[in-house]
């Protein structure tokens, strides 16, 4: 579906340069633009492309001064970053197209709620007492257990699985084959060495526009509930154990773990493969380095920290160089 730069820049606030019914139909790197599409400059590196791309419509900062005339009609933005994430969010919207009649799904009769506008695709199976919200878009091959909440504008994509009585709120996106609300890893060891398994009788809470990845898994709680808070973004293949709290706006790359019972601050970044000890309380802004392992408490808000057992980034630093240094000798 085409649109017009008027459109666009109607949706992101922008102010025009150029023909305002130029019309594109999709979004392109700046480097692989060509005409029909819009691209974005925000980073320096790219300055070049501006003044060669092929696109109809560049999407810029209002703050940068071009060196030279653009041939492509300009749509001007206080943050072009931000404003690409939007746009995205348009074409998205434009291009998904939703089967006008598909309930070929199996579930209880008369046992559930689906809001309006929310499609279920093929061989998707939806439980008892289960409640969907309006404007959902669930893929087919979707497992949804008895007593789910799903709230509006979310997204579920194929091979999902969601145990009983797990809450997911609105506008999250959960992608292929994520788990949420498998048992935790809970077992009493016995006095002949063998393993007794502790019932996990808690759920998984799930915020608004949260968004899991592939393979990930959400472990439900022993007691109460394991809870991802408004915001967080999760990647492909992480863990998260049984009562964990994940703060508002936390993210966390792929491969990473967080053991049972941890409680991570706000606005914490986790990047890949690290992995955090159960029963710990990390602070808000913490950043972790790839790789690295905490084991204890983090009190102080906003450090950063490397390596395992993980200590600031700064101290870990002048160890390494001290490290290659010996090594020489």
């Amino acid at each position: 579906m085409d649109i017009t730069a008027q459109k666009i820049a109607e949706h992101l606030g922008g102010d025009i340069v150029g023909d305002p019914q130029v019309r594109v139909s999709a979004p392109a790197r700046i480097e692989q633009g060509r005409p029909g599409t819009i691209c974005f400059f925000a980073n320096a590196k790219y300055e070049h492309y501006v003044y060669t791309t092929k696109a109809s419509i560049l999407l810029i900062n209002k703050s940068f001064e071009p060196s030279r005339e653009i041939p492509a009609t300009l749509i001007k933005v206080e943050n072009a970053y931000e404003s690409v994430a939007i746009l995205l969010e348009l074409f998205n919207t434009l291009k998904k197209s939703r089967p006008r009649s598909n309930r070929l799904f199996v579930c209880r009769p008369f046992s559930y709620k689906i809001g309006c506008g929310t499609f279920v695709g093929r061989g998707t199976f939806v439980g008892k007492k289960v409640t969907i919200g309006k404007n959902c878009h669930i893929y087919p091959q979707v497992y949804i257990g008895n007593g789910v909440t799903i709230g509006d504008n979310t997204t579920i994509y194929p091979g999902v699985r969601i145990y009983h009585d797990c809450v997911v709120g609105s506008d999250v996106i959960i992608h292929a084959n994520a788990v949420i609300g498998a048992d935790g890893f809970g077992f009493a060891p016995r006095e002949d060495g063998s393993y007794r398994k502790i019932p996990q009788t808690g759920n998984v809470i799930i915020e608004d526009y949260v968004e899991i990845g592939v393979g990930t898994a959400v472990d439900r709680a022993t007691m109460g509930s394991t809870i991802i808070r408004r915001g967080v973004k999760i990647d492909n293949l992480c863990q998260i154990g049984l009562n964990v709290e994940v703060g508002e706006n936390t993210v966390m790359a792929g491969l990473s773990g967080i053991a049972g019972s941890a409680k991570v601050g706000k606005g914490c970044v986790i990047a890949g493969q690290s992995g955090i000890a159960g029963h710990i309380t990390i602070a808000d802004k913490t950043t972790l380095a790839a790789q690295s392992g905490i084991i204890g408490n983090v009190r102080k808000e906003g450090e950063a920290l490397m390596g395992y057992p993980a200590i600031s980034y700064r101290d870990y630093m002048r160890a390494y160089a001290l490290f290659k240094a010996s090594a020489r000798k």
